[in-house]
């Protein structure tokens, strides 16, 4: 998710946005953005991950996307973040877990493999992309606590919290993004699909609204989690940070777009099964 058309269609598009988190970002700092108007992390998520990339064709740019621990040795992330070289970006070929901050702390891991869904694909115009979700193993597993992916997203109305390395400020491009170095997180409820722009929610992808005004994910929060509170309260993935939830607003004007987690969990399942 990114702010403005070309931020926010490449932070859902392409691993571009990936410039440093989601949305995916640059050196700077998030496509559902480092979070904007949101607040450092309140609490200790050992789920969340960092990737980082490198954009050459900003001149080396060093950007982010997020991802989630849902297994010892996998994290889910966004398709468009791993598109090696998909937006001008590059994997930098490690993954940071566990960590409150983009760039220290945690554990890092070499990337092992990447494994897209068969079905991502980048729509024409201002259209979000379709199974915009991806699984990265990594080369050992870690002692971090993975994330439970939840049964189901939470009916419309539904708490729930983005969490992001990515821009905190709106930008038309790299040179005026400013990546958060302390992660950021944001109150938001699922939203209806009318909520969002015609076409772009539906049974994959969650419309999310933010519970602050002027406030959503952008540019490095690509591939970021959105979490909702389980039966005993504690937090479940639901979402993976795609995109914008409109056609060209800037992020904290707009809805947020999330690959809905809860729908692709055979896939991961036999994913995660095939690939040990």
């Amino acid at each position: 998710m990114s702010r403005l058309k070309s931020v926010r269609c490449g932070v859902a598009r392409a691993a571009g946005v990936v410039l440093v988190g989601a949305f995916a970002a640059t050196a700077m700092t998030g496509t559902a953005g480092a979070v904007i108007n949101g607040k450092d992390a309140t609490e200790r998520y050992e789920f969340m991950a960092s990737i980082p990339l490198t954009v050459p064709s900003a001149g080396n740019a060093k950007g982010v996307c997020g991802a989630s621990l849902i297994h010892p040795r996998w994290v889910v992330t966004a398709a468009h973040c791993v598109g090696q070289g998909e937006g001008g970006a590059v994997l930098d070929g490690t993954v940071r877990i566990g960590s409150d901050r983009r760039t220290s702390g945690g554990t890092v891991r070499a990337i092992d493999r990447v494994v897209r869904h068969a079905g991502y694909s980048v729509m024409p115009g201002t259209q979000p992309n379709r199974n915009d979700i991806a699984l990265v193993r990594l080369d050992r597993p870690v002692v971090h606590q993975p994330i439970r992916i939840a049964e189901q997203a939470g009916a419309p109305g539904t708490p729930t919290r983005l969490l992001g390395f990515g821009t905190t400020v709106e930008g038309a491009g790299p040179d005026e993004w400013k990546f958060a170095e302390r992660l950021q997180q944001l109150d938001t409820r699922r939203g209806t699909e009318s909520e969002c722009a015609p076409g772009f929610a539906d049974r994959t992808r969650l419309c999310t609204v933010s519970r602050e005004a002027g406030a959503m994910a952008c540019s490095g929060d690509s591939g970021g989690p959105q979490v909702q509170r389980g039966k005993w309260g504690r937090w479940e993935l639901i979402g993976v940070t795609s995109g914008p939830g409109d056609e060209d607003v800037p992020c904290a004007n707009g809805p947020g777009l999330y690959t809905n987690a809860t729908a692709y969990t055979g896939w991961i399942q036999k994913t995660i099964n095939t690939n040990r």
